[in-house]
């Protein structure tokens, strides 16, 4: 009795919810634009590593004095390694991307993973996709196509680091969603961050370059938006189911598109704000898809 009451708790404030939601990705926006401006100064790998370990210290000064080393236990070590490696790899090529590719753009494309999450899950986590979703997938792959149109600015082979950065976002949440059956989502990201970290410290001598003293905060904002943003993730999915909070997540396009003009003085064509709307409404439909296929 105690555990469904706390159950429907978790999830009677949705408009709180939602809120986290928004606040999330606006800080994975501003994380990303953190990162395209850094990026004109030092080498990508420098900026992930400074992120990471930003990350991994405020992790630990928030989760260990509560929980000690026990939030470092899991059942399934190989696959949260697995996990933290695709999301290095998200990083590395969708802020290697944001060097050729607006922000805004990037961001589109990459909003291609939870399409890829709809069409692999059923070979690697064997649920059913109705036709209506696959024509959602397909939609919007096809909003891509319009967003890199022959001709185009973004007709280049830059535009394969965002879409591979997709893919790996695609796998991370895939192994998420296995893990969430074993660990604690503040395992998972503790985790992540921390096994991140320890690689990128082994390469980034290969890449050091002294930060200034304002780019130096700069990189520790960096890593705190990163780590707020996840936090405040976990947080929204405790006050409202996903299917709920899934289409407000495409709110971090319209923050990525607002501090791209504002930052980088930066505005989309008409063709690419077209492939945009695409997208969203692509991935709009395959999230209510799927709520009505789990009600």
């Amino acid at each position: 009795m105690t555990t469904s009451s706390t159950s429907l708790a978790g999830v009677s404030q949705p408009f709180k919810g939602i809120v986290l939601v928004v606040v999330a990705t606006f800080l994975f926006s501003s994380h990303d634009a953190l990162s395209k401006y850094l990026t004109g100064f030092y080498p990508v790998m420098l900026v992930i590593w400074a992120r990471y370990v930003a990350h991994t210290l405020l992790m630990m000064g928030i989760f260990l004095p509560r929980s000690g080393l026990s939030v470092l236990r899991s059942r399934k070590p190989a696959l949260q390694a697995l996990r933290a490696t695709c999301l290095l790899g998200t990083s590395l090529l969708f802020i290697s991307g944001l060097q050729y590719i607006p922000l805004a753009e990037a961001t589109a494309v990459n909003f291609l993973a939870p399409l890829m999450v709809t069409a692999l899950s059923v070979p690697l986590l064997g649920e059913r996709v109705s036709t209506g979703q696959w024509l959602a997938v397909l939609t919007g792959f096809i909003g891509v196509v319009v967003i890199v149109h022959p001709g185009g600015e973004l007709f280049t082979p830059a535009i394969l680091l965002p879409l591979g950065s997709a893919l790996c976002f695609c796998f991370y949440q895939i192994l998420t969603r296995k893990l969430s059956e074993v660990d604690s989502p503040t395992t998972s990201n503790f985790f992540a961050g921390l096994f991140n970290t320890l690689v990128m410290s082994a390469l980034v001598p290969f890449f050091w370059q002294m930060p200034s003293l304002f780019h130096g905060l700069l990189m520790l904002a960096l890593g705190t938006c990163g780590m707020l943003a996840h936090l405040f993730l976990t947080q929204a999915f405790r006050h409202a189911p996903p299917a709920l909070l899934a289409p407000f997540g495409y709110c971090q396009i319209v923050f990525a598109g607002l501090l791209g003009l504002l930052i980088f003085s930066h505005t989309p064509e008409l063709t690419t704000l077209l492939g945009i709307a695409v997208i969203c409404l692509s991935g709009l439909a395959a999230a209510w898809l799927q709520r009505r296929k789990s009600v």
